[in-house]
Order: structure tokens, then sequence, then C-alpha cells
């Protein structure tokens, strides 16, 4: 075993959350029953076998990794992995592949492929990720995976099964799609990402960043730079419907031990309870 990157870990409602985020140093996650990572900004060796990556955008703390991710890949003769990132992204990281293919003299192989708010990105028949617009420095975007099931519709209910084959057969749609919020992933960002996206608020873990919890540190300049105050969290605690909340990507500026001592006394308790601080 390699441990060359911290990683904490969470289990809930039959999913694993693992990954570590601190603003300007490095960022990456991973939901192994999911087969999906978000980010990139460091590889843990454990991490190579996911196969599908989210990245929310190009700043080196969330993407810096990526060539090592995909060099490793190839080394260990795994299949080339998928890689999504914001659409006006693409072009630039495909020439950063293919400038450290030159460099390391080892190919670069991968699926790029660019993301756009509102489309669906399929992971299995049972899971898709539609990425949404948040609102940060550079192009970036943020992802919510569902959990995806075809239900009979309504008017077929109590119709024989053979009955309903035979519509199935002649083209007939019988079912419609129902969608679950699983996760959602919201990258950096500003309070306005959150709020034009309500599954964010529904999803049943929610991975976010609460860079700045200072009183003094003002809010007004925070979101200009695409990200988000403790206070922020607070305006906004009776949306949250999250059976999981998990903050991370705090400022280098804090120890730890005073990112709690100021958080979890400013929290309602319905809202305590479910927050999980990520340093």
């Amino acid at each position: 075993m390699v441990d060359n990157a911290p990683v904490l870990s969470v289990q809930h409602a039959g999913l694993t959350v693992e990954g570590y985020s601190r603003a300007a140093v490095q960022s990456y996650w991973r939901v192994p029953e999911l087969k999906v990572g978000f980010d990139l900004g460091a590889q843990p060796w454990d991490f190579m076998g996911t196969p599908t990556w989210l990245v929310t955008h190009t700043h080196l703390d969330h993407v810096a990794a990526l060539p090592v991710y995909v060099a490793r890949r190839r080394m260990m003769k795994m299949e080339p992995p998928v890689i999504y990132v914001p659409a006006p992204s693409v072009e630039d990281v495909r020439k950063l592949l293919l400038i450290m293919q030159r460099l390391d003299r080892g190919r670069q192989t991968c699926d790029l492929r660019g993301a756009e708010a509102g489309q669906d990105i399929e992971l299995s028949r049972e899971h898709v990720v539609t990425p949404f617009a948040t609102t940060h420095t550079i192009p970036s975007l943020g992802y919510v995976v569902w959990d995806r099931r075809f239900k009979l519709k309504e008017e077929y209910h109590g119709l024989a099964g053979e009955k309903i084959r035979d519509l199935r057969q002649s083209g007939v749609a019988v079912t419609r799609e129902v969608r679950t919020p699983l996760v959602a992933y919201t990258g950096d960002t500003s309070p306005a990402g959150l709020d034009a996206c309500p599954a964010v608020f529904q999803a049943k873990i929610l991975i976010t960043e609460m860079s700045f919890v200072r009183p003094n540190h003002r809010r007004e300049k925070i979101h200009k730079f695409g990200h988000m105050h403790l206070d922020d969290f607070l305006e906004r605690a009776d949306r949250f419907e999250n059976e999981l909340i998990i903050c991370a990507h705090f400022s280098t500026r804090y120890h730890p031990q005073e990112v709690r001592r100021v958080v979890e006394p400013k929290l309602p308790p319905r809202l305590r309870e479910r927050v999980r601080l990520w340093i």
C-alpha cells in the first residue's frame, strides 16, 4: 500500500465519501460505489482505480494531478479514464496533457470530454450526473449524481403483465424516469452557485466548500473571488435538506481547532448534527 496523500472517509446511506480538501493546497474526492471522483488536485494511489473523474475547474489545487493520474493508469495497464472538465477548458487541458506527454515521454491517454451545465452524463443505467453552473473566477461547474429508476406509468397500474409486455414491444413507453439526488459536489463557488441549483440542498450527501469562517473576513471580497463564508451557510440553514453535509476547502490561515471552535457553536442544532467539518 502506498500512502502519498491524506484521505478522510465517511460512510452514509450505502455510499463512501473519501478525499481531502484544503484551499490553495489540494482537493480530491471519490465515491467508490459510484465509480466516480471529483477533482484531481492530488491523486492518492488508491484512487487510481476510479475510472471517471468530474473536474470542477482548472485551478491547480483542483487539477494539478490530472497528468499524474492518467500516467499511472497507463503504467498499470488500466483502461484510459474518462475525464470531464468545463467545456471552455477542454482545449487548454488537452494542450497541457500533450505538453506533459512530450516532457514525460509517456502517452497521456484518456477520454477527455467537455461538460456543460444541464447536460446528462451517463454513469450507468442507475446513475446519471448533471453539471450545474457555479460562480468562480474561471469557468467552473458543480455536479449532482442522481439515482435513476424507471417506474411504470400510473395509467398502466393494474394492467396484466403480458399486456404491459405487448405494449412495450410495440414501442409504447410504459415507464417514466424518477430521479433522486444522491451526491452534490460544488467545488469552489460563491453562494450564487448553491442558490441556482435546488438539488444541491436536496441531495442525500452534499460536499461543499466553506473557505472562510472568521467574522472579520469580508464576505463581499470572499464572494468576488468565488468562495463562501460560514455566515452564508447560517443564512441558508433552513434550506439544507441534506442528510450529510461535508464542509471542506478551509483556508490555510486556519488551524483545525480554530475552525471547530468558530463553526460548531454557531451552527443551529438541526444543522450541526448533519455537518462534518473535513479538516
